[in-house]
């Protein structure tokens, strides 16, 4: 479905849908505000394949350095070995139950924390082969389809489920991806950035919705590329649910929030998440949900 410029919308993905101009939606309990709050468990490779797209500005170390880039390598590392734990930590502490966008190859290469994670009450969305290996228009049909539902295979054969989200790698996607995602029996994908309320994806075969992101809130947005301090971060992650807990009075918000443990689980962050959690939940009425819950809530509560 490539692009075609026109007047308004320039493709046929979803419908245009104002939000002044929509049903009230409601979330359990009249919660003005659902959150969401997705950890990313993403391997980064020494040498991936052939042909495979890594983003320019991919996150991590200081600067892109030559071969073998050890500064960068291990500094993603450090979300797997130790930041996850704190992360999932003070998720817990708020009652949390995060939804962890896993790629293949943790999945694939780090039974421990796998292991870890299913011990605890999580809810694991497919995140692509890995941050190495985005999806693009590159590919053909039939290599992007063999590249999720691999993906979908490796994280049912890591966890016993069939992952019912998705987060493409570095939110790549290509024109077809919505298409083959429905095709793959996935239920709902957060690469689309561009609402406060879930939506309907057009598709032939299946049924997918699009669970955005805040983007600006991503961690790695806010504070690697745009280099944010982690105190004002703090603070655009309480004032963003103020403004969204008052909009949701009259029509439910949602916010879902990305974090990546090797940025957000470091020693000198970490607390300021923990703080910005504390004075988010202590509003009375939140909604904390993982990807799934908040997707189906939607389908069967909201008139599309």
């Amino acid at each position: 479905m490539p692009a075609q410029r026109r007047f308004g919308m320039d493709h046929e993905h979803y419908d245009w849908s104002p939000i002044s101009t929509r049903d009230i939606l409601r979330w359990p309990e009249e919660a003005p505000l659902a959150l969401v709050v997705v950890v990313n468990l993403e391997h980064m490779e020494w040498n991936a394949p052939d042909g495979s797209y890594q983003a320019a500005n991919l996150a991590g170390g200081s600067t892109a350095r030559p071969f073998p880039d050890y500064a960068r390598i291990s500094h993603r590392e450090y979300g797997h070995r130790v930041g996850i734990f704190r992360v999932l930590n003070v998720l817990q502490k708020y009652n949390i139950t995060p939804t962890l966008a896993v790629d293949a190859l943790t999945a694939q290469h780090y039974p421990y924390l796998m292991n870890y994670c299913m011990n605890r009450n999580v809810e694991f969305m497919a995140h692509g082969i890995s941050v190495s290996q985005m999806i693009t228009s590159n590919m053909s049909d039939a290599q992007e389809l063999e590249y999720i539902q691999e993906t979908i295979a490796t994280i049912k054969m890591a966890t016993g489920t069939d992952p019912a989200g998705w987060l493409g790698p570095e939110y790549g996607e290509s024109e077809r991806t919505p298409q083959l995602l429905a095709k793959s029996n996935i239920k709902y994908v957060c690469d689309w950035a561009n609402d406060e309320q879930p939506y309907p994806l057009k598709s032939p075969e299946g049924e997918l919705t699009a669970l955005p992101i805040m983007l600006e809130l991503d961690d790695v947005i806010a504070m690697a590329h745009r280099r944010v301090n982690v105190d004002r971060y703090a603070n655009m992650l309480t004032e963003s649910c103020d403004v969204l807990y008052e909009n949701g009075s009259d029509n439910g918000r949602l916010l879902v929030l990305n974090l990546h443990p090797w940025l957000i689980g470091q020693p000198f962050r970490i607390n300021y998440l923990d703080e910005a959690l504390s004075t988010i939940m202590k509003k009375p009425l939140i909604w904390t949900a993982t990807g799934s819950e908040v997707t189906n809530w939607y389908r069967a509560h909201n008139k599309q």
